[in-house]
């Protein structure tokens, strides 16, 4: 089932309400809907992440936490999705998200100048715009895959139940 194969990747509940960093939330940490694997949880805590990966500031685990305790989405998936940015995945995803974002607004890359610090004066639109845009886009399809790989791990497990009762009678 869908559940087992997550588990196996969570950190313990106990490690994560003593994080030095998420220790400003406090007792909202003790939370059980913030620990339960269930469909809605698992997809809302995919979609924060996936979404907040591409937020171009830092801050995103303590930003994952409280959209968390917002919406009672699963804390731990949630804060560690947004480690899918890291110094490996940040410049092909915020270089996407700028092409994107200037495709878009009608400009064309070689009309920006990428040389001087002025550089964010003539980026910051279409950056924005494009990591809006891939954050979006992201979550939704990380919802919609999570709840299907849930849908049919549960189908499956559901059809081998019924193959077991009926040799079994």
């Amino acid at each position: 089932m869908a559940k087992q194969v997550i588990k196996r990747f969570l950190p313990d509940p106990k490690k994560i309400q003593n994080n030095k960093f998420l220790k400003i939330f406090g007792k909202l940490l003790y939370s059980p809907n913030l620990w339960h694997l269930n469909r809605q949880s698992v997809a809302t805590a995919f979609s924060i992440g996936l979404f907040i990966t591409y937020i171009p500031f830092p801050g995103h685990m303590l930003l994952a936490a409280l959209m968390s305790i917002i919406f009672r989405a699963n804390l731990p998936i949630s804060v560690a999705l947004v480690w899918v940015v890291n110094p490996f995945t940040i410049i092909p995803m915020f270089g996407f998200a700028t092409t994107l974002g200037a495709f878009l607004l009608g400009i064309a890359l070689q009309d920006l100048s990428f040389n001087s610090f002025a550089v964010f004066q003539e980026v910051w639109q279409p950056f924005l715009l494009g990591c809006f845009i891939c954050g979006s886009l992201l979550a939704l399809a990380g919802n919609v895959c999570v709840r299907m790989f849930w849908r049919y791990t549960v189908a499956k497990n559901w059809r081998a139940r019924q193959l077991r009762r009926s040799i079994n009678i």
